[in-house]
C-alpha cells in the first residue's frame, strides 16, 4: 500500500484561519487533490525553508541576484520512491509520471505549449495579483515569516508593502484577465472554461491560473469588495473558470 507523500508548505496566522495561502505551493495541493493521492503537509516558515530542504537532500530552485542559492517551496518527498523535488512544474510532472494512473497534468505533447503559457502567466497576471495581496499576504503570516517576508520584498522593491496596491496593478489584472479570456474563448463555446477545452481536461497551466485566484481569495477573504471586484470581471466568466477548481481545495489537516 503507498504511504502518503509528504508536502511542505507555508503556514499562516488566525487572520486567515491558518489556511494554506501561497500559489506555487496550491498548485501542487491542487494537484495531490484533483489526482487524488494521499499526502501529509508539513509547515515550514520562511526562515526555515533553506535548511528543511537541504536537510532533504532538495536543491536550490533559483539563484539570488548576488549568485546565492535559493530553496523555495513546495518541495515534496515521496516516500515509495524515495525521491525529493523541488518546483511546482517538476513536482507535477513528477507526479504524472509516477502515477500514471492518474489525471495527468500534462498530456503527451503539451510540455512546449504548457512551458511558453507559464512564462506568459506570471508577468501578464500572477505577477499583478501578487502587487495587489502582497501586503495582506504579509500580514496573514506567523510572526517569524511576517519579518522575513516584508523584510525581502521590500528589499526587492525598495518601498514599504504599504505602496504597492494600486489602481494601475488593478488594470494590469484586467487587462490580463481579458488576454487570457480572448485565449479560452478562441476554444469555441462550451470549450472555453480550460486551456484544452473541455475535453482536454484540467492542465498544469489551469491550475496556475487558479492558484492566482484561490491566494486572492484566501488573503483578501471571500466576503471583501476586493475578492469580489476580482471574480466578477468579464461578466463572470472568472467565477465559472475558478468554481472548477473548488472541488480540489480540502487539507489534510
Amino acid at each position: 500500500m503507498a504511504q502518503p507523500i509528504v508536502f511542505y508548505d507555508i503556514p499562516s496566522n488566525e487572520r486567515i484561519k491558518h489556511s494554506p495561502w501561497s500559489p506555487n505551493t496550491w498548485k501542487i495541493r491542487y494537484a495531490l487533490n484533483y489526482k487524488g493521492l494521499k499526502y501529509k503537509t508539513e509547515w515550514v516558515e520562511y526562515p526555515d525553508i533553506a535548511g528543511v530542504v537541504q536537510k532533504l537532500g532538495g536543491k536550490p530552485t533559483e539563484k539570488t541576484p548576488d549568485g546565492r542559492d535559493h530553496y523555495t517551496l513546495p518541495v515534496i518527498y515521496d516516500p515509495n520512491t524515495k525521491k525529493v523535488v523541488e518546483d511546482s512544474a517538476a513536482i507535477a510532472k513528477y507526479l504524472d509520471e509516477t502515477y500514471p494512473d492518474t489525471p495527468k497534468l500534462f498530456p503527451a505533447g503539451t510540455d512546449a505549449f504548457q512551458a511558453a503559457f507559464l512564462d506568459f502567466a506570471w508577468p501578464v497576471l500572477g505577477f499583478p495579483v501578487f502587487m495587489l495581496v502582497i501586503l495582506d499576504t504579509a500580514n496573514s503570516l506567523l510572526p517569524r515569516s511576517h519579518d522575513y517576508f516584508r523584510s525581502t520584498r521590500e528589499q526587492k522593491f525598495g518601498k514599504k508593502l504599504e505602496e504597492l496596491a494600486t489602481e494601475e496593478e488593478w488594470a494590469k489584472v484586467e487587462a490580463g484577465l481579458a488576454k487570457l479570456k480572448g485565449y479560452l474563448d478562441a476554444n469555441g463555446k462550451g470549450n472555453d472554461l480550460l486551456l484544452m477545452g473541455a475535453q482536454g481536461g484540467i492542465t498544469y497551466s489551469d491550475i496556475q491560473i487558479a492558484s492566482f485566484f484561490v491566494w486572492a481569495k484566501i488573503i483578501w477573504g471571500e466576503g471583501s469588495e476586493k475578492w469580489k471586484r476580482l471574480i466578477s470581471l468579464h461578466d463572470g466568466k472568472w467565477a465559472q473558470f475558478y468554481a472548477q477548481f473548488t472541488k480540489f481545495e480540502q487539507v489534510d489537516v
